[in-house]
């Protein structure tokens, strides 16, 4: 059976239980890179790339991606080389993004927008918080007038004290003929394994596509952390790596990634590293390798083992020191749900065209 440990029972509620018992160690998923090409994306706020490679696998070809941060535009740029992926990555801040030039090309407007102003991890200011982006995305929404759009944000922006600000939103994506919807997504029911709610507000331009409908939320069952981490544990020979992995029998709890002010390369505050602990897992750092041969004790996760859990493919690779690296996969839409969600985009995508096309030859 799938276990949540004790100390995630706040999350374990969004989890469906029970799950299918699996005899064994088996081997980890892998997540092949590919170029899509179907249709046209635009990605605000992309990070190291974790829904990019997601929309490439659903089909869509992005046009840009634009980010911040340095060391998340190395990673963007070094792993389009690496694939052949030709991304066209911006390094700018979003503020200053003129979606004008892109007026009327995107199919599909995607963005992983700043956390903090919405956690329940901060002190939740939300829009009055600075590095509130929704404004700035609304108005490049009605610069681009994208078809779709996917953005991604924790669960805490579903809270009742931000139930004003949704409302504006929407409304004010209403008034730009968008349908809209918001959806709470958990990340193991796409096959990640670990706990991690994610909330995803969809917008259907009228005169594009139909109105937003989401179906079967569970695609794939997760691994537990000793399933999916076992052959990283293994890696330089480790005597207990296999007696570990099946004490660490559980999905993960939610990585915590960290700001650009606060958070360093582990894996949380207290509470979670205690989380962390009932999986026999050290939260208090992230190792440079896997255990050795002789390692005692609770091993520390490596930043590859980190990424894997997030759903990132094992060849991804993140540019910048351990602590900008941890950011940047910690912070990450973990890839298989971010597919899922474009996937079904693309599937309304391709129905407004085909009924398009029976309307235009009739």
């Amino acid at each position: 059976m799938r276990r949540v440990s004790k100390g995630m029972a706040r999350d374990s509620k969004v989890i469906p239980l029970p799950f299918k018992a699996r005899k064994g160690i088996v081997k980890p998923y892998r997540h092949p890179v590919t170029r899509g090409g179907e249709f046209t994306s635009l990605e605000l706020c992309a990070g190291a790339g974790g829904q990019a490679i997601a929309l490439e696998r659903a089909g869509f070809r992005h046009i840009a991606l634009v980010e911040l941060d340095r060391h998340a535009c190395s990673t963007l740029r070094e792993n389009s080389a690496r694939h052949k992926l030709q991304w066209n990555v911006l390094e700018e801040d979003l503020r200053h993004f003129s979606g004008a030039p892109y007026a009327n090309r995107v199919d599909l407007l995607a963005g992983g927008l700043p956390c903090p102003p919405f956690s329940r991890a901060g002190k939740q200011f939300g829009e009055d918080d600075e590095r509130n982006l929704w404004p700035t995305a609304l108005r490049i929404i009605e610069e681009i007038r994208p078809k779709t759009v996917m953005f991604e944000n924790v669960r805490g922006i579903l809270d009742t004290v931000f139930e004003d600000f949704r409302q504006k939103f929407q409304h004010a994506s209403q008034l730009a003929e968008y349908n809209t919807a918001w959806e709470l997504l958990n990340a193991s029911d796409f096959g990640v394994p670990q706990l991690r709610p994610r909330v995803v507000f969809i917008a259907i331009r009228k005169d594009a596509a139909s109105a937003w409908s989401w179906h079967d939320r569970r695609s794939t069952e997760p691994q537990t952390v000793g399933e999916a981490l076992y052959d990283l544990m293994a890696e330089s020979g480790w005597t207990g790596a296999k007696r570990w992995a099946e004490r660490a029998d559980f999905i993960a709890p939610t990585i915590v990634g960290g700001s650009h002010k606060h958070g360093g390369p582990d894996l949380g505050p207290v509470r979670a590293r205690n989380e962390w602990m009932s999986l026999d897992v050290d939260g208090g750092g992230i190792a440079d390798s896997p255990p050795n041969r002789r390692h005692a004790g609770s091993p520390k996760l490596t930043l590859r083992m980190v990424a894997r859990l997030q759903g990132f493919p094992d060849g991804w690779e993140f540019s910048g020191g351990k602590t900008a690296a941890y950011r940047q996969i910690g912070n990450a839409f973990p890839p298989p749900a971010a597919e899922a969600v474009a996937r079904r985009i693309a599937e309304l995508l391709r129905a407004s065209s085909r009924s398009s096309s029976l309307t235009q030859s009739g």
